[in-house]
């Protein structure tokens, strides 16, 4: 991400704001809480964009949260290009709906379950576990605009008992989160039991979005990554697909209470 020009922007920003404060490297560094050479390592490119310390300097320099929306923005620009046309997707669609057979879906994700499963690609960092994490938290954000996208998401009920002692307290904490979601206006879980041991689903997750103009546009979530899906005859068989594994879940309640009796299992 660091070679984005979104990045380099925040870089930019950030030193201009400083100098217009009035302040050298070891001063603004002691009222954000860190060293004047890690702040010049910062507005450098040498040190990551670090979201705790932009929100400080946000605070600090009175800037109304420019820095952090900036960064957003910059880790966006850093991510795949495959995931790119999708994340623009999400964001501007009016209906979401999903299907997972085997996790929660990322939209609904606590941050520790959703760090638990990031961590689990043993080839990446503790600090790009930590920005992949910001991202996915992020995108959650679409939910408290003022016009929120209605999110219809079916999940396998396997998906909220496959887990074993340590992450006991992670599966109760994320259940309890997907019973406040399903209880919101504009979100519905619907699981499917485990009792529906084969249906068409479980050939793999996807999303489909609709927009404003009513056109329909999917994704698809491999092991190396994901295609977005926006032929016609792709889009049908989805929505057809999508029908298939509605119609084996249980009701919005129904699903609920489900819920609550796998949390009371977690206990």
């Amino acid at each position: 991400m660091e070679g984005e020009p979104t990045a380099e922007l925040v870089r930019a920003q950030l030193r201009r704001l400083r100098l217009n404060a009035d302040l050298s490297q070891e001063e603004f560094g002691k009222l954000v809480h860190f060293s004047g050479s890690q702040v010049s390592a910062v507005e450098l490119g040498q040190r990551p964009l670090d979201r705790f310390f932009l929100k400080r300097a946000d605070e600090v320099l009175g800037t109304g949260g420019l820095l952090t929306s900036l960064l957003k923005l910059a880790e966006r620009d850093g991510q795949p290009s495959w995931f790119r046309p999708w994340l623009e997707a999400e964001r501007q669609a009016q209906q979401l709906r999903c299907y997972q057979p085997s996790l929660v879906p990322g939209l609904l994700q606590t941050e520790n379950y959703a760090r638990a499963l990031i961590r689990c690609d043993d080839t990446i960092s503790d600090e790009e576990v930590e920005r992949r994490l910001a991202i996915r938290m992020d995108r959650q954000s679409i939910f408290v605009q003022p016009d929120p996208p209605k999110f219809v998401a079916v999940i396998e009920e396997s998906v909220l008992r496959r887990a074993d002692e340590a992450f006991r307290g992670l599966m109760i904490q994320q259940l309890d989160h997907l019973i406040d979601c399903a209880e919101r206006p504009h979100i519905s879980i619907h699981l499917i039991p485990i009792e529906v041991s084969v249906h068409v689903g479980l050939v793999g997750p996807f999303v489909l979005g609709r927009g404003s103009d009513g056109g329909w546009v999917g994704h698809l979530e491999t092991q190396l990554g994901g295609v977005v899906v926006d032929k016609d005859e792709d889009l049908a068989i989805l929505l057809s697909r999508w029908e298939s594994v509605r119609s084996e879940a249980l009701p919005r309640r129904q699903s609920v209470e489900l819920m609550k009796e796998v949390m009371t299992s977690w206990s």
